[in-house]
């Protein structure tokens, strides 16, 4: 028997005040007699145990004895709430050993091809917080390189069945999905309340926002609670016939939040794992009819025709094998859709065109009535080709709105701060002409950088969209932020890139 299996001593939990994101980490003074060097030389990986409990976390070492005295170990805001141990209590600390399924993750890296076994056994570990950013990475990236189609179905499957899996009573629940990119898309929104004032069930659950200036959970967050529980999302939606709620909170493919927290500031976005992410989510969630919408455009995730049928092929291949039936339509993604971005303003655009209000954005009414017409054609009551005449019936007799109101309702008041931001700056065409083309990256860069979406009042109101003709000086769009560095860091982006292509006389100018 070696001395990492003699030697287990026992520290005293203290929480500490680190927020370390999805990441377990706890802390050690260098005088803790626990860290001894013979003992965790060579480890960067710790185990705690107390009874049945266990937590593999990241280790870092403090000289700081106010932090944690050489008794303790100070445990993350997220290890500390997971770990869910009064502080005081005692626990013993030793070096962790890797969870057996990182093999296959190296398996993968040699380029081999995984069983579903292997699989499933990466996504439990990785459910289990057992896995640090840099092995969830080297898995990530060794599928994007490749991965077969039974790969693809295994790994839905598994994410799917980590988390809540939801089941519904009623033959037919639809729902909608948008890969992301275009900022404003806020379409989910209006869709839902068109389609269950109509009848269908369609209980949405929808992602935060992590590199984009607004999710639909945010811009939701601003009308209603949107942290609501699996038996609570049940009751909202027999009461309401549908729902907008974050996914997160009812513990849907926990394993695509956590992927997705190491994926995308790697910018890895590929086919696979994309098809993975959205369909393991409408797995758990019960969905039997699902409407994809693929945004095609210079700057949007997709960027021709050719990458939008092949990934509508894998999104109708992984539908069929798991009996969901699926939609595949491809959009306009060449510019924002709607006037605001930000939660605050992507908010208000959905209101008013609930509302039928005349200055409502019509692009984005526009696109909120086709996605519902195709919803509603799955109602066999209803006759082929009526869908947009039904959206529109029930969006302009006011039918939708009052049922976004009894959603809103059901679900409960908004907790968060809804004021527009207070410092504002406008951006201005450098000279006449007619915008030409609209960078969504950049404005979901400038949105973020003003204070979105953890400031729902932080973004940006757009004026000009392609198409509109322009003075030089005249305003593109607003800025909103609430602090004084953010709006000079927008600032700043802005004079290096507004975002705007304006053309004069044949030639284009940013």
């Amino acid at each position: 028997m070696n001395s990492v299996d003699t030697f287990r001593p026992q520290l005293q939990i203290r929480s500490v005040n680190l927020d370390t994101g999805r990441e377990n980490v706890v802390v050690i003074s260098r005088q803790s007699k626990a860290l001894r060097a013979e003992i965790f030389r060579g480890f960067s990986r710790v185990e705690l145990r107390r009874d049945s409990k266990v937590l593999l976390a990241t280790l870092l070492i403090t000289d700081d004895d106010a932090l944690v005295g050489p008794h303790e170990i100070g445990l993350s805001e997220p290890a500390f709430r997971r770990f869910a141990e009064p502080a005081g209590h005692l626990v013993t600390v030793t070096p962790a050993t890797p969870p057996e399924s990182l093999e296959a993750v190296r398996a993968k890296i040699r380029g081999q091809t995984l069983s579903a076994r292997e699989i499933t056994a990466i996504v439990n570990d990785l459910t289990h917080y057992r896995y640090s950013d840099m092995e969830i990475a080297a898995f990530l990236i060794s599928s994007a390189s490749f991965m077969t189609s039974d790969e693809l179905i295994a790994l839905t499957r598994a994410m799917a069945e980590a988390g809540t899996q939801l089941k519904w009573a009623d033959p037919i629940v639809v729902d909608k999905h948008c890969i992301g990119g275009i900022p404003g898309n806020r379409t989910s929104m209006i869709v839902v309340p068109i389609v269950a004032a109509h009848g269908l069930t369609i209980p949405k659950t929808s992602s935060r926002a992590i590199t984009s200036p607004a999710g639909t959970a945010d811009t939701m967050e601003v009308l209603a609670r949107v942290n609501v529980g699996v038996d609570e999302m049940k009751a909202i939606v027999a009461a309401c016939n549908g729902c907008l709620i974050w996914g997160g909170h009812v513990n849907l493919s926990p394993a695509d939040d956590i992927l997705i927290s190491v994926e995308r500031p790697l910018s890895l976005d590929t086919r696979e794992q994309m098809v993975a992410s959205i369909m393991s989510k409408k797995l758990a969630a019960g969905s039997t009819h699902l409407l994809i919408d693929l945004p095609v455009g210079p700057t949007a995730k997709l960027t021709n025709g050719t990458e939008a049928m092949r990934l509508r092929k894998l999104f109708e291949f992984v539908g069929d094998r798991f009996g969901i039936a699926v939609e595949v339509i491809i959009t306009d993604g060449r510019q924002p859709i709607g006037n605001g971005i930000g939660p605050v303003l992507e908010a208000e655009d959905v209101m008013a065109v609930l509302a039928n209000d005349p200055a409502a954005p019509r692009d984005l009414r526009e696109k909120s009535l086709r996605l519902a017409a195709h919803l509603l054609e799955y109602d066999p009551k209803l006759r082929g080709g009526t869908g947009y005449a039904r959206a529109r019936e029930l969006l302009d007799s006011g039918a939708a709105l009052k049922q976004m109101q009894r959603i809103i309702d059901a679900q409960g008041p908004a907790s968060c701060r809804t004021d527009l931001g207070n410092m504002t700056f406008d951006v201005k065409a450098g000279s006449d002409g007619v915008v030409a083309g609209i960078d969504c990256l950049q404005l979901n860069r400038l949105a973020r950088t003003a204070g979105a979406p953890l400031d729902k009042g932080a973004g940006i109101r757009l004026f000009k969209k392609i198409g509109d003709r322009v003075e030089s000086g005249e305003p593109l769009y607003r800025v909103y932020a609430f602090d004084q560095s953010e709006q000079d860091l927008a600032a700043a982006g802005a004079k290096i890139d507004t975002g705007y292509a304006i053309e004069k006389r044949g030639q284009v100018t940013p």
